[in-house]
């Protein structure tokens, strides 16, 4: 990846946080977009003056409003554009586009989709929404007008958090698994997060026990009920420090990638009775959008080639082989359920292959 590329897709990034307007450009046109979740009065009426402006969004959404099939649907990058009617305003877009609000805000329509102008760049922009862990719904028009940053479809496909990584620093850090322990950050020019390994016991030849821990706050930090990641990672710490060595990486990937946000969006759909999996989906979100090429990177940058790797997920193990880490061994992680996340710890082994 260039390095333009990734800072002109960072920065794409972060003026659709902000709520600024951004132009998308790929090899069949251009679009300028305005996030739903960030546009406040004022951008959107300096963005859309008229209330012209159509609503982009995931096929995946659209299915729930009537506008696709079950079959596009099913591929969370296909987007659907609704043409703007005069009743659409932006209270009814935000309810468009968090599928949370549907029981409070049922949407009647009728709502007509219209062709795509541009489908690769329409696609790309789906893409940018969920780098940023925003949801995947725009205000779009053409491409003329004000735009705080200009984007390119091949930006945002080369961008690669992995790619750029490099240790910042280093230091020893005691911690109740192991007191001789070892943290080293990892930070990458592209992008604002920074991923940590933890590494305990002496180095030798034999491969080191890792673990690939996504972080997440409600679990990690607050005692989650609702999922393992707590308990899986202290017992994981300890397993390490049982091992001759080993190593913790602490991927800043909350949510399966999807963000903190939507994550607490997903937990809300799950009281309104959606599993995990098809929360995701309906947020517009793929059902696990982690990238293991971070750790993949991260244990390259470690010199470390070859793993022992604790792990129900198998995509674990394949995405580390994919960037050419050796798994030599899987070892299982099995922690008894509670009455709050057993149907989670349910659809993880039924839905997305987690061997428990």
């Amino acid at each position: 990846m260039a390095g333009g590329a990734g800072r002109n897709a960072a920065r794409a990034i972060d003026a659709l946080r902000r709520g600024w307007a951004v132009r998308l450009a790929a090899d069949d046109g251009a679009i300028r977009l305005m996030a739903i979740e960030g546009a406040d009065a004022v951008t959107l009426a300096a963005f859309d003056p008229d209330g012209k402006a159509d609503i982009l969004i995931s096929a995946a959404r659209a299915e729930t409003l009537k506008l696709a099939n079950q079959l596009a649907a099913a591929d969370p990058e296909r987007p659907v554009q609704i043409e703007r009617m005069p009743w659409i305003d932006a209270d009814v877009a935000t309810s468009i586009a968090d599928p949370v609000l549907d029981l409070s805000s049922p949407l009647k329509g009728p709502f007509r989709a219209r062709p795509l102008v541009s489908p690769h760049a329409a696609q790309a922009a789906l893409r940018l929404a969920r780098l940023a862990g925003i949801l995947p719904a725009y205000f779009v028009s053409e491409p003329d007008g004000e735009a705080e940053v200009e984007a390119s479809a091949d930006d945002i496909a080369a961008y690669d958090d992995a790619i750029h990584l490099a240790i910042a620093t280093r230091a020893r850090l005691p911690v109740s698994a192991s007191e001789t322990a070892e943290i080293v950050a990892f930070r990458s020019p592209d992008e604002p997060r920074e991923h940590v390994a933890l590494i305990v016991g002496k180095r030798d030849a034999s491969p080191p026990v890792v673990r690939l821990h996504s972080e997440c706050l409600t679990g990690d930090a607050l005692g989650s009920l609702k999922c393992d990641c707590g308990p899986q990672l202290h017992e994981a710490l300890h397993r390490i420090a049982d091992a001759p060595w080993g190593i913790l990486l602490y991927l800043r990937q909350e949510g399966r990638g999807i963000g903190l946000v939507n994550k607490l969006r997903a937990y809300a759909m799950q009281d309104q009775g959606f599993d995990t999996v098809d929360a995701n989906v309906r947020l517009g979100f793929a059902i696990d959008a982690r990238d293991f090429s971070v750790a993949a990177r991260m244990l390259d940058l470690l010199n470390v080639g070859t793993v022992r790797l604790l792990t129900n997920n198998p995509n674990k193990v394949a995405g580390l082989e994919a960037a050419r880490i050796k798994v030599a061994e899987r070892l299982p992680i099995i922690l008894p359920a509670n009455p709050h996340n057993e149907r989670y710890l349910a659809t993880k082994r039924d839905r997305t292959g987690h061997q428990l």
